[in-house]
């Protein structure tokens, strides 16, 4: 009745090839490494003998709230050294999420799986191999025969331990990134519909295109609370990496506990 045509699931994530294999999700990817790069690059080369402004002072923020929000928060002043890691993770990822909002892009990157799960492997190879380099054969030992645990319980503790940090890491990194993204970028889709098919209504009038309103200032909210949800995701996925990179270096403890007592 109002000629709302909501599109098939697929037309809202798939996009044509700009080349062959290489589409939209694509060159949002290639754009937030470039531009990524591009503000640090271009903050080293400024002259650090002066007071910080501009992109460099940007930089400087972006650096010091991923040592203070999220590498002292989980692994302590040792872990300053991962900075650049995670600090490249959080932009990336920030980069990648933002283009939802962007006119012309308007679709997260992280809302297509692949990049969130490449992310993910990833973080999970350098959890892996950390434990690996500090603790040796000891890392899987711990995992397997759990230390502090009744020699009862060793077996089921240990099973769960090993599935919980060797499989649903992972797999909780890529779908915590990939649903929240997803989700608010179909919402975005609703709403943007919903007005525009409201504003055109040529049946009902104009009750129904002064209803459009409503639509409309939920697609402005929503838009709006986008741009935190993709900085929160971004923060959220870059702290996780550093907790589980933080139990690899000390050991599978209570990562609460770890995490308190830095």
């Amino acid at each position: 009745m109002l000629g709302l045509d909501f599109p098939k699931i697929n037309e809202i994530l798939r996009w044509q090839d700009i080349f062959s294999s290489f589409n939209k999700i694509g060159l949002i990817a290639v754009l937030a490494a470039v531009i990524g790069s591009a503000i640090f690059l271009l903050a080293g080369s400024k002259d650090h003998t002066v007071a910080p402004k501009g992109i460099r002072n940007l930089a400087e923020i972006i650096v010091e709230f991923i040592e203070e929000s999220v590498v002292m928060q989980t692994m302590g002043k040792k872990g300053l050294k991962w900075t650049p890691f995670l600090l490249s993770l959080f932009v990336f990822i920030y980069l990648c999420n933002v283009p939802g909002i962007i006119p012309l892009f308007q679709m997260p990157a992280t809302a297509r799986i692949a990049i969130p799960l490449f992310l993910s492997l990833l973080v999970w190879i350098v959890f892996i191999g950390t434990g690996l380099k500090h603790q040796k054969g000891a890392y899987f030992g711990h995992l397997l025969w759990p230390p502090g645990v009744p020699v009862a319980l060793k077996p089921l503790v240990g099973l769960i331990e090993f599935f919980s940090t060797i499989i649903v890491r992972p797999l909780s990194l890529t779908v915590r990134l990939f649903a929240n993204m997803l989700a608010g970028h179909i919402l975005l889709v609703t709403f943007a519909l919903l007005s525009e098919a409201m504003f055109q209504a040529k049946t009902f009038q104009p009750f129904l295109n002064i209803g459009g309103i409503l639509p409309f200032f939920m697609l402005v909210f929503l838009t709006g609370f986008e741009v935190l949800v993709g900085f929160l995701q971004a923060y959220i996925f870059a702290i996780l990496t550093a907790v589980y990179i933080g139990t690899s270096i000390e050991g599978h403890g209570d990562e609460a506990d770890m995490a308190q007592a830095h």
